[in-house]
């Protein structure tokens, strides 16, 4: 009787340092399983910049523009903080597919030309380089000479900064 529990207790502590070894294996082969870091975004990122920064440089103006993709449609738009919605001049708004007909001027814009009139959208995406956001608000502004990558874009990024004429961008 006593060798048949000796034997079932040898059984399950080799059951048990089997599993324990399997374990530690995952973990070896599968950092993130061990660290969480599928479950936060940002333990996957080393220290300095990663694959989820990009990097711009300003022009001999300060100004920073970049070529983006709204709605699919390729779009200029200057980084603008102080602007609160991304927002489209009306060429580049039918360009993006949403058509004059369908604008509905309801509000007003201060803008560096002055006060103009502005219509409210949404839009489907817009993307610079391999980051895309969907469903972005935004605006469409009479008078405007070039569109704006404004808050409701660059608020829903890690974060940004402007430092020695480049803008790092974070997600």
């Amino acid at each position: 009787m006593i060798g048949w529990a000796l034997r079932w207790v040898l059984l399950c502590c080799g059951i048990v340092l089997v599993c324990v070894g399997i374990l530690d294996r995952r973990t070896a082969l599968l950092p993130e399983a061990a660290s969480g870091a599928h479950l936060a975004a940002s333990a996957q990122r080393p220290a300095g910049l990663s694959s989820n920064t990009i990097v711009y440089a300003a022009d001999n103006r300060g100004h920073v523009i970049l070529d983006t993709a709204v709605n699919g449609t390729p779009v200029k738009m200057l980084v603008d903080t102080g602007a609160s919605l991304v927002t489209l001049t009306p060429a580049d708004a039918r360009a993006a597919g949403i058509p004059h007909g369908d604008l509905r001027y309801s509000g007003r814009a201060s803008t560096a030309n002055g006060t103009a009139r502005m219509a409210r959208v949404t839009l489907r995406e817009v993307r610079i380089d391999q980051l895309s956001f969907y469903d972005v608000p935004a605006a469409v502004i009479e008078n405007l000479d070039i569109s704006l990558l404004g808050m409701s874009f660059l608020s829903r990024l890690e974060g940004y900064e402007m430092r020695d004429g480049k803008l790092r961008i974070t997600w």
